[in-house]
């Protein structure tokens, strides 16, 4: 089997990493790649091809994890090529999910749930074709959601909603104590009732999202508008500290 991968950000290179075969092989292609992308892809176990149109085209299975921003354009290009399974992990609206699938024959509607290099992630999917992905369970687990597209993208953006309102919150709460110089009292009066990992997690929450904060700021914008019909407050909070960072 080939995979090929669109996009090798910290996804894809813990696919890589997690999922070792020798019935399976990863390829993907430095086309328009950045620097440090090409790098990270000279030093995993992948091959390399000319095209992210070659890569569609020779794949068995196709990932798309970029961003939410290129996703449908990805698609536009290269869904038509790929004549096995197109598996889109990227964060967005069941409204982008559903016009994916206009240029996608067998589009899978996926999420990686949990840390995103962890040993152990959850892969959740939706889709007719999503029990043919259930071989992956040898190397990380999967959950089948349903077989309408659209339903992993609805549980990615309710888990954003949270997870990204919640790390607004907590950036805010951080750099006020660190105005009044009480950062780590800060820490510690929290870990009393959210555990004693509070601190770790929370600094490597307020890295990552300062770190990400733009494309974070594209996935709190999906989340507006497949909800608008909802009051939003936390959310269209959250968006405007991020456009602040």
């Amino acid at each position: 089997m080939i995979i090929g991968l669109i996009g090798f950000g910290k996804v894809c290179q813990n696919l890589v990493k997690l999922i070792k075969s020798d019935d399976i092989r990863f390829i993907t292609s430095k086309e328009n790649r950045s620097k440090s992308t090409i790098e990270s892809i000279d030093n995993a176990d992948v091959d390399v091809v000319s095209s992210f149109r070659e890569v569609a085209a020779k794949s068995d299975l196709l990932i798309s994890a970029t961003s939410p921003a290129s996703s449908i354009e990805i698609a536009k290009k290269y869904g038509k090529c790929v004549k096995g399974i197109y598996l889109d992990l990227n964060n967005i609206s069941p409204e982008s999910t559903l016009e994916i699938d206009k240029y996608v024959d067998n589009l899978i509607d996926g999420a990686i749930i949990g840390k995103i290099d962890s040993d152990n992630p959850t892969l959740y999917v939706s889709g007719k074709n999503a029990d043919k992905l259930l071989f992956l369970n040898d190397y990380l687990d999967v959950v089948v959601v349903s077989d309408k597209i659209g339903d992993v993208a609805i549980l990615k953006l309710l888990r954003s909603t949270y997870t990204k309102t919640l790390s607004a919150l907590l950036i805010e709460s951080y750099q006020i104590a660190q105005n009044y110089n009480l950062e780590d009292e800060f820490f510690d009066v929290i870990s009393v009732t959210e555990g004693g990992d509070f601190k770790n997690h929370s600094l490597s929450r307020i890295k990552n999202t300062l770190a990400n904060s733009k494309r974070k700021s594209e996935e709190l914008n999906e989340i507006i508008e497949c909800f608008s019909q909802n009051e939003l407050i936390m959310v269209k909070a959250a968006l405007d500290k991020f456009s602040r960072l």
